[in-house]
């Protein structure tokens, strides 16, 4: 993982978000994209009681975690650690923990129109996704749409690096027409 450059930092103060199209170098994404082939997957649910809700969301998951024995999820926890520390370092956020998960949509899935943070709750405060999808074409849909003051679309190509604001910026995934992954950590203070 390179350094974070000064118009990333600025861009996620001013804006909420920043992306790059390289985080965790493509031969650690294709290792990653690769390892997540054995990894169990179950449905994703909504809220904090998780109840499965296909007018939501329609995605299966898994959490990843330091009993992952994949090297490849280790070494990526690896490059998320390291953007914790300069998010903390260069944006004083106050950033103590994560969780990983790991997310697959199927054609036709999507998520619809949310925030990443809980209500009254201050668990969540940054986001940040790195795409595992090689060969992605304008066709496969499945772009993650922000919405800001003029809506940005990112396509999910192979290693993008997205990061914003949990609970200020809106978003959602649109239906892809293609097999879509994605590794999310989610940063806390607590």
């Amino acid at each position: 993982m390179r350094a974070l450059a000064d118009e990333e930092i600025a861009a996620l103060g001013a804006q909420g978000w920043f992306s790059r199209p390289d985080f965790l170098g493509e031969a650690l994404a294709r290792q990653v994209r690769g390892a997540a082939e054995a990894v169990s997957l179950r449905r994703a649910g909504v809220r904090r009681a998780a109840a499965l809700d296909e007018a939501v969301r329609t995605d299966s998951l898994a959490w990843i975690d330091r009993a992952t024995t994949a090297e490849a999820f280790q070494a990526a926890m690896g490059c998320f650690e390291r953007l914790m520390a300069e998010l903390n370092e260069r944006a004083w956020l106050g950033l103590r923990t994560f969780d990983l998960q790991l997310a697959r949509y199927q054609p036709g899935g999507r998520y619809v129109r949310h925030r990443d943070a809980f209500p009254g709750d201050d668990n969540r405060r940054v986001t940040a996704i790195v795409y595992l999808n090689d060969g992605w074409r304008p066709a496969d849909g499945g772009q993650l749409r922000l919405h800001l003051s003029t809506s940005v679309e990112l396509e999910p190509r192979l290693d993008r690096l997205v990061v914003f604001l949990s609970a200020e910026v809106e978003h959602e995934v649109l239906p892809a027409q293609a097999e879509r992954w994605a590794l999310t950590a989610w940063y806390s203070a607590r």
